[in-house]
């Protein structure tokens, strides 16, 4: 869990009976954002996985108000991952007294959530703009002659 140095918050859903790689198109785009901007995303992604992981989000943040005296609004979603979970397999009948393996996916959701400070110090420095000298107006080319042909000069 959360040691006193870093107070890094997590909470697991396990089985959720959702596709993994289904479920990893919607972590991609919380990971790195702030809780209140996680939800407003999640809030509005169409897939169903997307309340599956809502789900998660809250209980790390319920985690973090509760158990670490922290403000949810406060937080970063600093690291999330999708796990293959157990396969439930299933058979249904086919013809000729045949039967097809139907394959239904499970997987494990870990959302980690850190406050803002320390996701701040653990990204790297943006760069600082170089300072650039005064650039003095270039003179303006000649303008153009246009060129002579022979209907011209008739």
């Amino acid at each position: 869990m959360a040691t006193a140095e870093r107070q890094e918050v997590k909470a697991v859903a396990k089985w959720v009976r959702t596709s993994p790689r289904k479920a990893r198109l919607v972590v991609d785009h919380i990971r790195g954002r702030s809780v209140p901007e996680a939800r407003t995303v999640l809030a509005f992604t169409q897939r169903a996985a997307a309340r599956e992981i809502e789900k998660v989000l809250r209980s790390a943040v319920a985690n973090a108000e509760a158990n670490h005296n922290l403000d949810g609004d406060d937080l970063v979603v600093s690291s999330v991952y999708v796990d293959e979970g157990p396969v439930l397999k299933r058979w249904r009948a086919r013809a000729r007294g045949r039967a097809a393996r139907i394959h239904k996916p499970t997987c494990h959701i870990t959302v980690k959530l850190v406050e803002v400070e320390r996701a701040l110090e653990a990204a790297p420095p943006a760069p600082e703009p170089e300072p650039q000298a005064e650039e003095k107006p270039s003179p303006k080319p000649a303008a153009k002659q246009p060129k002579k042909t022979e209907e011209a000069e008739s």
